[in-house]
């Protein structure tokens, strides 16, 4: 029955798969019927995914199922001593998201840390007791995360921003959805001028292509990117205060130690990258072991601050604070850990999982050298800036620095600005937008982005054209 079935599938792939003799080459899948079943799968997985808030399934469910169609697909044309090349290329890209999921994984359990110490609870407290209008604190966070990026990474710092937003605007749905979606914005065009502020820029520096101050060049560019769009945005706010009482916040115990430790992660994660050329997520992890120490240290140590909190609370005749800290529960590392967005996980390794796929298949190695091979360099990267706003802008650089095409350095520069601004254009386009879906869930949607797209695109064609114009210099070595 097995070698039935495998016979019948067989059947319906192209001629061309069915003549290619096993070798130790990866097969050109992308003039096969195999090749054009994975991407009509790809595309409807994506609609799915563009329909979560109205068809109210998540987005983890296509993607998963997109990438182990595709997978299996692949698993039917590479038999005999061909599997092999299948098997390492699964194991690669498996080993892609092991890195990225570790990665979001510390990054999520500190700002749930975090969130559970009430430190974004007493940022809110203190703009809202600041009367910052809605307009006031869409710019202030906008503005905190194009300059926190490039320190602290794009997706690190977009988690953190829409986490302070959710609590200062708590049921503004059109707000929230407005600030996460100029947060996005801001984040990855940040993450151009800045080795440090996204993994794209981080790829071409490491390859060599552009040096580390060049980078600065890009700073300009990125930030009209930014306000562009930010500008028409504000005109859609109210300009009026948010209606929620404001309350003093005690931060809980340790709160600015966890602050320190997650500087502290990110600084190691970066020393190992930059230094001794080992993975980020190294840095992360040791981060997480940095937290797991600290939380030990809080739960030994909590009897005798509790004891001395009651004594003051009960001098002083305060009987809410009593009962209060009759309810406080040790802090815990691994139920801030269980509380990681885990469909935002998911998603991330059906992506990762499908776009490995179709370039195991040939296709993004097509699409690179059908555009450099046939158009101008600067049309080739403005294009493959929109393209990375669909199937990624890791895999699309990646793609590039393969085919590694001869440009000049301030070619190298523009597509740099353009896999990082212009997944913009889709909350799906980069990892900030997902991971941001994720976190505002039922706030910031593909719909409520999308309706951004035009000025967002806007602030993309302008910053490249400003590129062209005033590093017009650098195109010439």
């Amino acid at each position: 029955m097995k070698r039935l079935l495998f016979t019948v599938i067989s059947l319906l792939f192209s001629v061309s798969v069915l003549a290619a003799e096993p070798s130790a080459d990866r097969i050109d899948l992308t003039s096969s019927t195999v090749g054009y079943a994975a991407i009509v799968i790809f595309i409807l997985a994506y609609i799915l995914v563009m329909g979560e808030e109205k068809l109210h399934m998540r987005k983890s469910k296509p993607v998963l199922v997109a990438a182990g169609v595709i997978w299996i697909l692949i698993g039917f044309v590479y038999t005999g001593d061909n599997a092999v090349l299948a098997e390492e290329a699964f194991r690669e890209n498996l080993l892609k998201f092991a890195e990225l999921m570790l990665f979001l994984l510390v990054a999520m359990t500190y700002i749930n840390a975090l969130e559970e110490r009430r430190l974004f609870d007493a940022l809110s407290a203190w703009l809202m007791k600041k009367g910052f209008t809605y307009r006031k604190l869409f710019w202030i966070t906008g503005f905190l995360a194009f300059f926190i990026s490039p320190i602290a990474d794009n997706l690190t710092t977009a988690l953190l921003m829409s986490a302070v937003v959710m609590k200062v605007a708590e049921g503004n749905k059109k707000f929230v959805a407005l600030c996460c979606s100029s947060i996005v914005i801001a984040v990855n065009a940040a993450g151009a001028y800045s080795p440090f502020g996204d993994i794209t820029t981080l790829m071409v520096w490491q390859s060599g292509k552009v040096e580390f101050t060049e980078f600065l060049q890009l700073f300009v560019p990125a930030l009209v990117n930014y306000l562009i769009p930010a500008v028409i945005m504000s005109f859609f706010i109210e300009n009026k205060s948010p209606t929620t009482l404001h309350t003093e916040v005690e931060l809980k115990r340790g709160a600015l130690r966890i602050t320190f430790l997650f500087l502290l992660t990110v600084a190691t994660a970066v020393a190992c990258h930059i230094w001794l050329e080992l993975p980020p997520v190294l840095g992360m992890m040791m981060g997480l072991g940095y937290l797991q120490f600290f939380g030990y240290f809080l739960r030994m140590t909590l009897p005798g601050s509790l004891a001395r909190k009651r004594a003051m609370a009960e001098r002083e005749g305060d009987q809410k604070r009593l009962q209060q800290l009759g309810g406080v529960v040790p802090f815990d590392v691994f139920s801030r850990v269980s509380r990681a967005e885990w469909d935002t996980l998911l998603f991330f390794y059906g992506i990762v999982l499908c776009v490995g796929g179709l370039g195991f298949m040939g296709y993004l190695g097509l699409l690179s050298e059908s555009l450099y091979g046939g158009l101008d360099p600067t049309i080739a990267n403005s294009i493959l800036g929109v393209v990375s706003a669909l199937v990624d802008n890791i895999p699309v650089m990646f793609a590039v620095l393969s085919m590694d095409p001869e440009m000049s350095t301030g070619h190298w520069l523009l597509i740099t600005l353009a896999c990082c601004t212009g997944g913009s254009l889709l909350s799906i386009g980069s990892a900030s937008g997902v991971a941001l879906m994720g976190q505002a869930r039922g706030y910031y949607t593909f719909m409520s982005h999308l309706k951004w797209t035009p000025v967002i695109a806007i602030g993309y064609a302008a910053s490249i054209l400003l590129h062209l114009w005033l590093n017009k210099a650098t195109f010439l070595s």
